[in-house]
């Protein structure tokens, strides 16, 4: 694979817009570049996290598997970035989504059932697969706000979704490998009278 960038700056968005790969200008907050974003966000804060968890497999070496099924996830939103910078461009595909939703069940047999809301907390790892996991839930929705006015094709919502589920599954699943106790949410007491 050839050099992708020769120049990082171009200028040719200092007025506001943006060059998609399908050749279009658009403004850079045009729907389409705000579920690039929400994305790449996304792939940053994962990348945080698995960096997190590969300086903590060292102590708990259980979280190897963890990094094993998070770190395919960052090329595939990669993957998901040139799908909706060119539209035109199929890169996702279902068995993708199978594995996720593999590890997941696999991950959920571990933990049993859910009794109780859980907060983000009780480690940084654990707060910061939330934090993912709410950044996914957020590059659906942008996901779903282009969907409205220029339909996706392909998986890429079923994957960006199933990702957000995963990672609340993963959330679990580190608490348990780490030893950590999860947080769980209490009721606010009700005011009387």
């Amino acid at each position: 694979m050839g050099f992708r960038l020769s120049k990082i700056y171009t200028r040719t968005g200092d007025k506001g817009e943006t060059g998609l790969g399908d050749g279009r200008r658009v403004a850079k907050d045009h729907p389409r570049v705000e579920a690039i974003g929400e994305v790449d966000t996304l792939n940053s804060q994962l990348g945080l996290l698995l960096a997190g968890l590969a300086e903590e497999s060292v102590r708990h070496p259980a979280l190897e598997e963890v990094i094993a099924v998070l770190a395919p996830c960052q090329h595939r939103l990669f993957d998901l970035g040139g799908e909706l910078a060119m539209p035109a461009y199929q890169a996702l595909n279902v068995a993708e989504i199978e594995r996720l939703e593999a590890a997941i069940d696999l991950w959920n047999e571990e933990l049993g059932p859910l009794e109780n809301f859980i907060l983000p907390g009780g480690s940084s790892l654990i707060a910061q697969a939330h934090v993912c996991r709410a950044l996914a839930r957020g590059a659906e929705r942008r996901c779903q706000q282009l969907n409205a006015v220029e339909p996706l094709a392909g998986p890429g919502l079923a994957y960006i979704n199933r990702l957000s589920d995963l990672l609340f599954v993963t959330a679990r699943v580190i608490a348990r490998r780490q030893g950590v106790a999860e947080v769980l949410w209490v009721a606010a007491a009700k005011p009387e009278g």
